[in-house]
């Protein structure tokens, strides 16, 4: 081959390579465009609410932090426990603290923990998913007393 032709080669790779790097940066901004208009849409909520409240004169009170999850379908069925205001991991591994013999469920499934005056429930990663009344959980959400959170054949709820 000539040198004209190895050079010509030499810069046709140099340039997919940058195409490739390009694609690269383009659809990783495409990712961040998307996940951005919910932050704002949250901060403008929450500059809402805080308007709300500074304009209104009644202080609203503070709920209770529940204080139980209670195990209502699954083998586990009864199972109550105590969680005293501590995060609690829930799933197959032994080091749970709710140990779930479920084959639907993770080793380290879910994890269950308090912020201020509500629960916050997290999937962390199940291979089958964690379902908070039917819908399956995409992000950490708040737990209310009562709301039916499923893992595998399990239900349970929190309990005041």
């Amino acid at each position: 081959m000539s040198e004209i032709a190895i050079t010509a080669l030499r810069f046709g790779l140099l340039a997919l390579l940058w195409i490739f790097v390009f694609s690269v940066i383009g659809s990783q901004g495409k990712s961040l465009q998307i996940a951005r208009p919910a932050r704002l849409t949250r901060r403008k909520d929450k500059k809402n609410a805080e308007a709300a409240t500074s304009t209104t004169a009644t202080p609203v009170p503070q709920r209770a932090l529940a204080s139980k999850l209670v195990v209502t379908e699954g083998p586990l069925t009864g199972r109550s426990i105590d969680l005293g205001g501590q995060p609690l991991l829930i799933g197959r591994a032994q080091d749970a603290g709710l140990i779930l013999e479920d084959d639907y469920a993770s080793g380290r499934h879910a994890r269950l923990f308090p912020q201020g005056s509500r629960w916050f429930l997290e999937d962390l990663g199940s291979t089958n998913g964690t379902f908070v009344q039917g819908n399956q959980l995409t992000r950490t959400m708040p737990i209310d007393p009562g709301t039916g959170i499923r893992i595998g054949k399990t239900v349970m709820e929190l309990k005041a």
